[in-house]
């Protein structure tokens, strides 16, 4: 990947459409939620092919349950591929979970089990939405809560199976993988260092929030805090030792003022300038 055309971006989301579209503050790309914007004819659809005048646009998938074994929800695909021809964005992506069964849609990304059976399930409905795309889909890691007692791979293996298995490309989550080592207990270096590092064309950083139960501390991927230090001190690692990707600051509830957004991926940008010029 060339680093000169290595972007910084902030997701985009509803009360920010206006400010954006006024002042198009100085940023290399927008990341919009794909299912806001299946239908044409709203004016936030005219907003955002405004703004793909002046930005790259990165379309991010919630709705396509890659990991439902059933077939995949036609009428979505159709939407998103229709989307993807008006927009011509900068990347593709979903999430590394399912969220349908029986024809019933749940709003929350759900954990599969990684297992060879959900793998096989998983790749197939990949591959199917990269051929009607024509082009690599980016697979996200998830951020998770509970586990499946059974397995047959630990999820940085799965992901990595994914990518050998249908070309796809992968969005790092440096915040999820922070985020599911504490609740895992297991040390996020050794996932980072177990996944692709070719394949990772997209970082996201987002912030999280520490919940206490009586079972304990969790931490939950809320997308509603500044991105943590500890989040931080991974992406330079990262960038260290792989190079630079291109970045996103995920915020998602919460939601901050424009200009605080812009100032945590200003944060991003000075990372990325500091190792262009050190190499």
């Amino acid at each position: 990947m060339d680093e000169a055309t290595i972007l910084t971006g902030v997701g985009l989301r509803q009360p920010h459409l206006t400010y954006f579209d006024h002042y198009r503050p100085k940023l290399g790309w927008l990341e919009i939620h794909s299912e806001n914007y299946f239908r044409p004819h709203r004016p936030a659809f005219s907003t955002l092919m405004r703004l793909r005048e002046d930005y790259a646009i990165s379309c991010h998938g919630v709705g396509l349950s890659l990991g439902s074994d059933e077939p995949l929800d036609r009428a979505h695909l159709d939407k998103l591929c229709t989307l993807v021809k008006h927009v011509e964005p900068l990347f593709v992506s979903d999430h590394l979970s399912w969220s349908r069964i029986d024809g019933q849609h749940f709003h929350d990304l759900l954990p599969l089990p990684y297992t060879e059976q959900a793998l096989r399930v998983f790749c197939a409905n990949v591959q199917q939405v990269q051929d009607a795309l024509q082009r690599p889909l980016l697979i996200e890691n998830p951020s998770s809560y509970l586990s499946f007692a059974q397995g047959d791979y630990h999820e940085w293996e799965f992901l990595a199976e994914v990518h050998a298995r249908t070309g796809c490309d992968l969005l790092l989550d440096l915040n999820n993988v922070h985020v599911s080592a504490f609740n895992h207990h297991f040390s996020a270096s050794t996932y980072l260092d177990a996944i692709p590092a070719h394949a990772v064309k997209e970082i996201h950083l987002a912030g999280f929030t520490v919940k206490h139960t009586p079972a304990g501390e969790i931490w939950i991927d809320t997308h509603n805090q500044p991105v943590s230090e500890a989040v931080w001190t991974l992406y330079q690692q990262w960038i260290d030792r792989h190079g630079p990707r291109h970045t996103l600051i995920e915020w998602d509830s919460d939601l901050p003022t424009p200009e605080r957004l812009l100032a945590e991926a200003a944060k991003a940008h000075h990372r990325l300038a500091r190792h262009k010029e050190a190499v």
